[in-house]
């Protein structure tokens, strides 16, 4: 989904007061009121503008969204952190009926969907018409309202998925290695002591919990691009005391090394005359260091398969290491082998 940048959509900067904001909106909405334009973008940016203005004019959704913080661009690609994910309790809410309705963006429900619907406080603000075209200013609705019940009245928790699945980037040599990695995971939950809004010593009446610790994560041989590493009760807690799940996803990526299962790939730079001639090469592999040679006519993008040096397999035993050819001229040469080169030139015409 793409990030809303809601300040942006409204015009106004990150500090900007609560009468800004509504000016602001208030000129905007007059600009772009599908009653009064009818270009075809019209209707898209007015849900914008109101919905920019729906979280800048509440205390805690504005405070909610400041902590994503201040480094998102408009339009940028967004996956809700760690603990977010579950804010969107499927019902969302809609613009007021004075603007012609619609819904809000996937991007306001994963961040504030817990806070428009179900057991949940539902709140909506709106100018009317006359508010926007004949400047009186004056908010006509403000409704909210709060079930007692978090989970149904029957006295049964309510059910939440408490997993959270983050991607785990690993490396050949993570792979390659026996000993487990260590990750610092930073995390934003739901606050389980409050509902955010409130003077909470947990949350600071935010809503959201920032979480840091740090987790020892054992790599299994033979293990996927894409499969996961479960680790148990390091996932989200609710206010039951109940424990998720922590699931890594498991991403390869190596500066140095291509992974295909237990193969890898390795590219290694050579001259034209070592190319040429043939050379011996002195290479570092997840093995240990070992010389190769490279035979004579050896043309750029050649792939020479190294037996039983690649990554273990789950059944024992080792893939396979294909170094990689790539033919470079060296940074500098001197005026010796520029000329080398020309007579070498002359000959091959």
């Amino acid at each position: 989904m793409e990030y809303k940048d809601y300040y942006k959509i409204l015009g106004v900067e990150r500090d900007a007061t609560e009468a800004k904001i509504k000016s602001a909106y208030r000129k905007l909405a007059r600009q772009y009121h599908p009653d009064v334009n009818k270009s075809p973008d019209a209707v898209k940016k007015f849900k914008d503008i109101n919905e920019a203005y729906e979280v800048l004019s509440d205390k805690e959704k504005k405070s909610r969204y400041d902590s994503l913080g201040a480094n998102w661009q408009q339009g940028a690609n967004f996956t809700p952190p760690p603990g977010f994910e579950n804010f969107n309790f499927g019902g969302q809410g809609g613009f007021s009926q004075s603007f012609g309705g619609g819904d809000f963006s996937d991007f306001f429900s994963s961040i504030f969907g817990d806070l428009m619907g179900g057991a949940n406080r539902r709140s909506s603000q709106s100018f009317s018409y006359d508010d926007l075209f004949r400047g009186a200013g004056k908010r006509t609705s403000q409704t909210r309202r709060q079930s007692g019940c978090a989970g149904g009245c029957s006295g049964q928790p309510k059910e939440e998925n408490l997993d959270i699945t983050q991607d785990l980037n690993v490396t050949a040599k993570d792979l390659m290695s026996d000993k487990p990695i260590n990750v610092k995971m930073n995390t934003m939950e739901k606050c389980t002591k409050c509902s955010g809004g409130t003077v909470c010593p947990e949350c600071g009446g935010t809503g959201i919990v920032h979480r840091s610790k740090n987790l020892t994560v054992k790599i299994p041989k033979g293990i996927k691009e894409g499969q996961k590493i479960r680790l148990k009760g390091e996932g989200k807690i609710d206010s039951y005391g109940r424990k998720g799940d922590l699931y890594f996803a498991i991403k390869l990526k190596d500066s140095e090394y291509s992974i295909d299962g237990e193969d890898i790939t390795k590219t290694i730079e050579i001259t034209p005359a070592e190319a040429v001639l043939g050379c011996k090469k002195e290479i570092q592999t997840l093995h240990g260091t070992i010389n190769i040679k490279i035979p004579p006519e050896t043309r750029s993008g050649k792939t020479l398969r190294l037996k039983d040096l690649g990554l273990p397999k789950k059944s024992g035993g080792y893939g396979n290491l294909n170094v990689k050819i790539a033919i470079n001229l060296p940074a500098v040469l001197s005026d010796k082998q520029k000329d080398l080169y020309k007579k070498l030139l002359e000959a091959e015409k």
